[in-house]
């Protein structure tokens, strides 16, 4: 039984059920950014300061004191704690980010103008592990939020508004990523009510959403495209909604398109959602090649003896080279030679005509659970991605980027459909979405709208959200074959 389904029914019971599960998560959050303003006020000062001496500290020790004090209110200011922006999405960490870039601004500003002579080293050591520490804690505390929405806890009760097709989407979107909080528990559709979508029920039509809210107890409505819904009528709905608080969600049609590409202009008395294009060319992809191959170097130079030992290991338990080249196709369709460890037969490839028929997900990709060309010291460097180390040098070369799509095979590529042919805007990845997010056991449609979704919405901050979520992945070894 969830937090929501054990109140009273009535507007009060809906608002007191989201409250209680909310506010203990906001509770938990101040909580947590206390302690870790402590920490990285006292781990500043200790790092900065050898010893102790009073003399032209107290400026020093007044901040220590002060940052937790001042942390949680700059936080709040900041929008952190805002329900919008709680337990999915980058907006979150890019928030605690711009809190911490104007703390330390206004650190630097309040003691130029008093005087007061803050040590710069304990300024620069302390505010970006207080950020740090605290984007930490905050991935820790949305694991622990999406755990328990996955046990069918703290969820939003959504009423479905639209056409069957878009709620049915709906409803089966949010069936599967529960992490984002919210469970379609009715449906508006013009169609006679009784019948269900999806295992939902149909409780009325386009006028009836209200009485629908208060009977439910939901805690959001979300209207899909349909021709019924203008703008006068949106309108009439959510002066309707006002007195039950419930939340209105209007989805534009778009696919994929999220964040900061979006941007609602009022014109004319129209409300306008402007999007702009993604960033593929300029500056910010100069910022993301210069990264990925710093990173890419630095990372070579740290596995070297990793990559030295499976060398050997793969040389010597299987006749054969210890790397293994292929033909992938990369951005804008040109060819490149990728590199990884060897982890198949050394006549893998004649022998795949006769597998090709066992392929289990029935897509464009040829992925075989229990491939028997794989080689004994091959499954365990599969399952732990220790074979696709050596793409490091694609990377390094610019032919790959850390995170981006993944690289496909010709053969591939001339099966694609027209709006697939979007994968290569970009340069193939290490990782990607489709990394982090259950590997080999995706479908072929769920790898490609990832892939789709990560084009249309890149970031500096995503990428490294998504090298952050790879750890985890490549540790448990989930759909990994």
């Amino acid at each position: 039984m969830t937090v929501i389904d054990g109140v009273n029914s009535g507007t009060g019971g809906r608002v007191a059920a989201r409250a209680t599960w909310f506010a203990r998560y906001v509770h938990l959050l101040v909580v947590l950014d206390l302690a870790c303003a402590a920490t990285a006020g006292i781990a500043g000062f200790a790092l900065r300061f050898s010893g102790w001496d009073e003399s032209g500290r107290w400026p020093d020790i007044l901040l220590g004191i002060g940052l937790p004090v001042v942390w949680v209110p700059w936080l709040s200011f900041a929008g952190c704690y805002d329900h919008r922006f709680l337990g999915s999405g980058a907006a979150e960490y890019r928030k605690v980010l711009n809190a911490g870039i104007t703390l330390t601004a206004a650190v630097a500003i309040l003691s130029y103008a008093t005087k007061a002579e803050v040590a710069r080293g304990y300024v620069i050591l302390a505010l970006p592990l207080l950020v740090a520490l605290d984007v930490a804690a905050r991935r820790g505390a949305r694991s622990r939020l999406h755990r328990a929405r996955e046990r069918g806890d703290c969820m939003r009760r959504v009423v479905a508004v639209g056409y069957r097709d878009g709620a049915a989407d709906l409803v089966r979107e949010l069936s599967l990523h529960p992490h984002h909080g919210m469970q379609v528990v009715a449906v508006c559709t013009p169609e006679p009510p009784g019948r269900t979508v999806e295992d939902v029920m149909v409780l009325g039509g386009f006028d009836d959403v209200p009485e629908v809210v208060e009977r439910c107890r939901a805690d959001a409505v979300a209207v899909l495209p349909c021709l019924e819904l203008g703008g006068v009528e949106l309108r009439r709905l959510a002066w309707r909604l006002e007195k039950f608080r419930t939340d209105l969600f209007v989805s534009p049609a778009l696919l994929d398109v999220a964040g900061p590409r979006l941007t609602i202009r009022p014109v004319a008395g129209f409300s306008l959602l402007h999007i702009d294009h993604p960033e593929l060319t300029g500056p910010a992809r100069a910022a993301k090649a210069a990264f990925d191959r710093v990173t890419a170097a630095l990372l070579l130079i740290a596995v070297a003896p990793l990559l030295l030992a499976v060398a050997i290991t793969v040389r010597t338990t299987d006749p054969g080279p210890a790397f293994f080249l292929q033909t992938r196709i990369g951005r804008a369709g040109h060819r490149f030679r990728m590199v990884k460890f060897r982890t198949m037969v050394t006549d893998a490839e004649r022998r795949r005509v006769e597998l090709s028929a066992r392929v289990e997900n029935g897509s464009v990709l040829f992925k075989l659970k229990r491939d028997p060309r794989v080689t004994r010291i091959g499954r365990v460097l599969r399952r732990y991605s220790i074979d696709e180390l050596p793409q490091l040098f694609n990377v390094l070369r610019g032919e790959m980027s850390l995170v981006g799509p993944r690289p496909p095979l010709p053969e591939e590529v001339e099966r694609y459909g027209q709006d697939v042919y979007r994968r290569l805007a970009v340069k193939p990845g290490l990782t990607g979405l489709w990394q982090v997010s259950g590997r080999s056991d995706l479908s072929w449609d769920e790898a490609v709208r990832l892939d789709l979704q990560y084009v249309e919405n890149w970031s500096l901050l995503l990428d490294l959200q998504i090298l952050w979520r790879t750890v985890r992945a490549v540790v448990s070894g989930n759909g990994a074959y």
